[in-house]
């Protein structure tokens, strides 16, 4: 049993645990965890000067204590170093060093578990697999047009200009410099997360995060492209001609598959989406699928009855009037309304009947119709046309 203990303290010396021990920087520099910037600072100045090897030629060891200063105020001035050697120590700083920081992925490509098989024949061996940074789609975009009723009512075609998200041409979307490529993460081993062991006096917990150097993507570009900035896209305007179908109504949105925004890390693109407003039209108003028209007609068509021509989106159409039509009577007309965009249907149009009234009449059109009225039984006094207006104020007064 205590050549295999030993046996095991060698594979973990093997797998890297045992690391060469540093001092902590923030002993270095002589400053608390807590330190400003500012303090940081003075307290680099100070050693710098102190232990410069200018300063210090007869003194073989001011040289290393001089870097050392150096590579513990390179990490504590730079905030997001500083934050992940507060989290992981000098482990998190290592570039050779690619698990997961405490827990079972503490032995690189090895679990916990593969130890114990490996020097005593138990468990099941569990290699840990590095991910691959994962594709990620584009974004969808968005943008407006304005069509007319009747464009709506019969389909259309429509050029739109736009911007879009488009893989950088210098870099072809890797983000990094031509000839150079991103790099596996030294913090999290290309995983995109990282793992710490506590101790407790419940026993052991292990965390999950997301990686903060890689922000979970599990790489890392070293050298940035100048003309996205490590981004991998940069933003262009496109033109496209799109059809819009029949019976498009305000508020309804046309999607382009694959016009949106590129992806990343070989993602497909996004959608575009259109987004419709049809105009107000002078005659129609469209309510769903159908449309209304107000039409008039004379006081003679209404009583006796007859045919008019009505207008529709599609030109115009006879419409028969029923005799004694009254105002604010409705006629439909089947089929003559806006399609259905889904069903391949068309919704009806309906006409508002006004009925207007005769103005500006001759002393014959009056004559005839106090005779119409005199046969319909009504009395109807028409001497007060012929009263003057101070006639009419006096009769009145005298009434009183």
């Amino acid at each position: 049993m205590q050549s295999a203990v030993a046996r095991l303290h060698s594979a973990f010396v093997f797998c890297g645990v045992q690391m060469s021990e540093k001092r902590d920087y923030y002993e270095v520099l002589g400053v608390s965890r807590n330190a400003s910037q500012d303090e940081i600072k003075r307290a680099y100045r100070r050693l710098a000067r102190q232990y410069h090897p200018d300063v210090n030629k007869h003194n073989p060891d001011a040289e290393a204590r001089f870097k050392e200063i150096n590579e513990a105020y390179q990490v504590l001035s730079d905030p997001e170093k500083r934050e992940i050697y507060d989290r992981y120590g000098h482990r998190g700083l290592d570039p050779n060093y690619t698990s997961g920081y405490g827990g079972i992925e503490d032995f690189g490509d090895f679990g916990f578990t593969d130890i114990f098989d490996m020097f005593f024949g138990t468990g099941t061996r569990t290699a840990t697999r590095r991910s691959r940074p994962r594709a990620e789609p584009g974004s969808d975009v968005r943008c407006e047009i304005e069509i007319t009723l009747e464009e709506a009512a019969r389909g259309t075609q429509r050029e739109i200009t736009f911007e879009r998200m488009e893989l950088c041409r210098a870099c072809a979307g890797t983000g990094t410099q031509p000839g150079t490529r991103p790099e596996v993460c030294g913090l999290c081993g290309g995983s995109g997360q990282v793992r710490q062991q506590q101790h407790s006096f419940f026993g052991t917990q292990i965390r999950i995060s997301t990686c903060p150097r890689c922000h979970g993507e599990g790489r890392v570009v070293g050298s940035p492209c100048h003309q996205c900035r490590g981004q991998g896209r940069v933003r262009g305007t496109v033109t496209r001609t799109i059809d819009i179908p029949a019976g498009v109504d305000t508020g309804m949105q046309i999607r382009i598959p694959g016009e949106g925004d590129a992806g990343l890390r070989g993602g497909p693109r996004g959608d575009l989406l259109v987004g419709v407003h049809v105009l107000p039209h002078k005659v129609f108003e469209r309510r769903g699928n159908d449309l209304w028209c107000r039409l008039t007609i004379s006081f003679p068509l209404a009583a006796l009855g007859g045919h008019v021509e009505v207008p529709t989106i599609d030109g115009t159409e006879t419409l028969y009037v029923a005799p004694g039509t009254q105002s604010g009577e409705t006629y439909s007309l089947r089929g003559r309304g806006m399609p259905d965009p889904t069903r391949g249907t068309r919704g009806d149009l309906h006409v508002l009947i006004h009925v207007q009234t005769p103005t500006h009449l001759t002393e014959e059109q009056k004559e005839l119709l106090r005779k119409f009225a005199r046969l319909q039984g009504e009395n109807i006094n028409h001497e007060e046309d012929k009263k003057s207006f101070f006639e009419r104020v006096r009769d009145a007064l005298d009434g009183l």
